[in-house]
């Protein structure tokens, strides 16, 4: 045990006789909204400020794009680094994992603050812009703790659906933060100064958040009901050649079953905003302000997913989800160029959908994975779902707009949706007659 696992466990026994369950959902929705507050920092900046500060010598489209390349640069380096931080896991414990992995998030996305642009230094913006993204998708990697699918395999067996959905909540949360933060800059700065120096501090808070989050997360890995856990190997790292060799078509089935949710968190949190942006007259404040009011509606529905999956099954919560998601791939994006109450029913919509879908995505095929290789299964199965499902969604749904309209970029959504239904259909047919499906 390192010198800082054991001070924390130290305060957590002078402050708390034991555990309470609420505390560990506040500990993991801490940490979960610091991970996607790094996450929608970047990706806003992605749009606002790269194109103009990294890629200024190409049109705003193409150095957009080119903006979303190195985005989805972290989401390629993200599966590296749960290879990475399992080996020190295994070596050194959970504690000193999830230590350097969250320093190294939170150093990454500070660094970026400090990104001279173009102008300054020619290409090396460029490398240092991917390196930092690189940097990130390491680390998220290894800030992988297996709460969410702790959370719904230890539940009570008709409050799993509940406990599932409480991970998720970190999203919303940190997609407001982020947005606020943005859209306050954005309205009160003139552009000049936005672009010189007031995007610069989201990246800053960053850092501040990582460190709380370290420590609340911390609270949660070194008591001893999540030690017991860990010492029966419901959390045992194994290597991930080794879980492949034996549960591989369950890391598939686990990686596109979410598929159809993926897919959509991009195209209603990345991508509209981009084309607002870019082919709109719309104020950027003025639309983050309706994302804003998009995640609150994800909230709710997340929060309505947990009940809703008890009462339903979470399989059957994302079939019907991503069916639903199909649906709207096929009317939705052309919202967008409808104004602003067109804006509007396009994100709330998809929020909903989102929220629903997302609230049950993570650990809903878990049971699958054998004791011994759940959590690295689980590891695995999340960063090639990310990788496959939202890595590129964004870069490839601007691409196809821009080139062939709003529509076209419904064909993304609308093959996530279709992987899902298979992935599903699959796994049903492996456990028909074997473990219950939940």
């Amino acid at each position: 045990m390192t010198t800082l696992e054991r001070d924390v466990r130290a305060m957590h026994a002078r402050h708390h006789g034991g555990v309470d369950p609420s505390e560990i959902a506040v500990g993991v929705i801490i940490g979960r909204t610091s991970e996607f507050f790094d996450f929608f920092v970047y990706a806003i900046a992605s749009v606002l400020v790269f194109p103009k500060l990294v890629f200024p010598f190409v049109d705003p489209v193409t150095g957009t794009l080119y903006s979303f390349a190195v985005f989805a640069l972290a989401f390629v380096a993200r599966p590296v680094g749960s290879i990475i931080f399992l080996a020190v896991d295994r070596a050194h414990g959970r504690g000193v994992k999830l230590t350097i992995a969250l320093f190294l998030l939170g150093s990454s996305t500070v660094a970026v603050a400090f990104l001279p642009g173009y102008q300054e230094i020619g290409w090396g913006s460029v490398l240092l812009l991917s390196l930092f993204r690189i940097g990130q998708g390491l680390a998220l990697g290894g800030a992988w703790d297996g709460l969410a699918s702790l959370l719904a395999l230890n539940a009570p067996e008709d409050r799993r659906g509940w406990y599932a959905m409480i991970p998720q909540i970190g999203a919303p949360l940190g997609l407001l933060v982020a947005s606020a933060l943005f859209a306050f800059f954005v309205g009160n700065l003139s552009p000049g100064d936005f672009m010189s120096w007031g995007w610069r501090y989201p990246f800053f808070v960053a850092f501040a958040i990582n460190v709380v989050a370290l420590f609340a997360r911390l609270r949660i890995v070194v008591t001893p009901e999540y030690t017991e856990l860990f010492e029966k190997q419901e959390l045992e790292p194994a290597a991930v050649g080794e879980t492949l060799r034996h549960e591989g078509r369950n890391v598939v089935i686990g990686t596109f079953a979410p598929l159809a949710t993926f897919a959509l968190f991009h195209m209603v949190t990345v991508f509209p905003l981009s084309w607002i942006y870019l082919f709109t007259n719309e104020g950027t404040s003025r639309f983050l302000a309706i994302e804003m009011i998009g995640a609150v509606f994800g909230l709710i529905a997340i929060v309505a997913s947990g009940r809703l999956a008890d009462e339903f099954g979470r399989r059957s919560m994302l079939a019907v989800c991503a069916i639903a998601i199909a649906v709207f791939s096929g009317f939705a994006p052309q919202l967008l160029d409808a104004g602003g109450l067109g804006e509007a029913t396009f994100m709330i919509l998809g929020f909903v959908l989102l929220g629903l879908s997302f609230g049950q995505s993570s650990g809903a095929v878990a049971s699958n994975f054998s004791m011994t290789y759940r959590y690295t299964g689980a590891a695995v199965t999340t960063d090639l779902a990310w990788l496959f499902g939202a890595g590129f969604a964004p870069f490839v749904a601007l691409f196809l707009s821009s080139r062939l309209g709003l529509m076209s970029s419904g064909a993304y959504l609308l093959s996530g949706a279709v992987c899902t239904l298979v992935a599903l259909l699959w796994n049903r047919q492996i456990t028909l007659g074997g473990r219950p499906s939940s």
